[in-house]
């Protein structure tokens, strides 16, 4: 645990010596900092002090370690803590001061005002929830298991339910769906939302636009199916995390672009908005610019919440920071972007001080846009 706080405080780049395996250690830590303290260094030394075995120079060292990591742990724990306001203070820079009152009243009802700290301090890795059903493995296209997706609801199945994609991340080589950001993906269905997890075709099989046009399938079968689970793909986000970041924003700057959509050209793939957590930015693998998100912004845009830690070892903050500036300076429709302090790459994971403060900003900003699409239809 002293390991893992410290490469959490002072993270290695992955592409240094020893990056790869110092994040991982670092992961766990970074994110359940009060998990940590509890389960790993107060309890064990309670017990081993309660029980004598503290008897020696050696074992006194390892109270004094324990001690040490406590002080670490409680750096993580402020700078999650105060995460939230640093998110409200960036969703009132991109969306405007009085953005909450520009909410309909009926999704500001459902928006969450506090965080889950029951769940947060003592089962932050429980998923699941009992309102929402989860339909897993259905078929999206021909490539096998790469080409299932889970779909999540509420058990009530309400109608007219706005829907949420999400992909998994994995370096496009790796990764599969029922992995990260379960904990917005099961909130929001808690909330009346159909949500879907998908896999998509990996490296080295598949290359660019392959993985794309996984996601392209993805979106017109949920426009072709998803009334069956009671959702309105009429509104529909798309996410991701790391790569299928990467992957969610190429698919939300090239809407209804048929050459990413070969035998389904006429499929609508339009997307309401796209969250966009802890991407990579650049062109992919040694490709041209066209793989790139940051060369495909236009005018026309949809919205984007863009999430990254300032942390991260895998990608530097300073390209989230030039995306989210090229997209403001480019695009006509609102941007936010959330800069997590403290936040490392995959901070998605676990039900989190720093994950859930962004579930509830997520749920305000596709409040935001729902409400301010209502208000522009004729």
């Amino acid at each position: 645990m002293a390991i893992g706080t410290w490469f959490a405080l002072r993270p290695v780049p992955f592409e240094r010596p020893l990056g790869r395996p110092t994040y991982y250690f670092g992961l766990a830590a970074n994110e359940l900092p009060f998990a940590a303290f509890f389960w790993m260094l107060l309890l064990p030394t309670v017990l081993a002090i309660a029980d004598g075995d503290i008897d020696s120079a050696g074992g006194w060292a390892i109270v004094a370690l324990a001690a040490a990591t406590s002080i670490g742990l409680a750096v993580i724990a402020y700078r999650a803590i105060g995460e939230r306001a640093r998110i409200e203070r960036a969703m009132a820079e991109g969306l405007g001061a009085d953005w909450r009152a520009a909410i309909d009243a009926d999704l500001a009802r459902g928006l969450r005002r506090r965080l889950p700290l029951a769940r947060i301090l003592f089962l932050p890795i429980v998923k699941r929830r009992l309102d929402v059903r989860r339909v897993a493995d259905l078929a999206y296209g021909d490539a096998g298991r790469r080409n299932l997706l889970d779909l999540y609801h509420h058990r009530s199945r309400p109608s007219g339910a706005p829907v949420m994609i999400h992909l998994h991340g994995g370096g496009y080589s790796g990764g599969h769906k029922n992995s990260q950001s379960l904990p917005l993906l099961y909130h929001l269905a808690s909330q009346g939302w159909v949500c879907v997890s998908a896999n998509y075709r990996l490296r080295p099989e598949a290359q660019h636009p392959d993985h794309l046009i996984d996601l392209k399938k993805v979106i017109a079968w949920v426009r072709e199916h998803a009334a069956e689970y009671g959702a309105d793909a009429s509104t529909l986000f798309v996410a991701g995390s790391s790569a299928g970041g990467h992957m969610a924003a190429l698919a939300a700057l090239t809407q209804n672009d048929p050459a990413f959509q070969p035998g389904f050209e006429d499929a609508d793939t339009s997307v309401t908005g796209a969250i966009y957590m802890n991407g990579w930015y650049g062109v992919y693998f040694g490709q041209g610019p066209e793989s790139s998100p940051l060369d495909l912004i236009t005018p026309d845009a949809p919205p984007f919440l863009v999430a990254h830690g300032d942390l991260d070892p895998q990608v530097p903050v300073a390209d989230a920071r030039r995306f989210a500036d090229r997209l403001r300076r480019t695009s006509a429709s609102p941007v936010v972007y959330a800069e997590l302090r403290g936040g490392n790459h995959a901070f998605d994971l676990y039900h989190s001080v720093r994950f859930e403060a962004l579930v509830d900003a997520i749920e305000g900003f596709t409040a935001w846009v729902r409400s301010r699409e209502r208000t522009l239809k004729p």
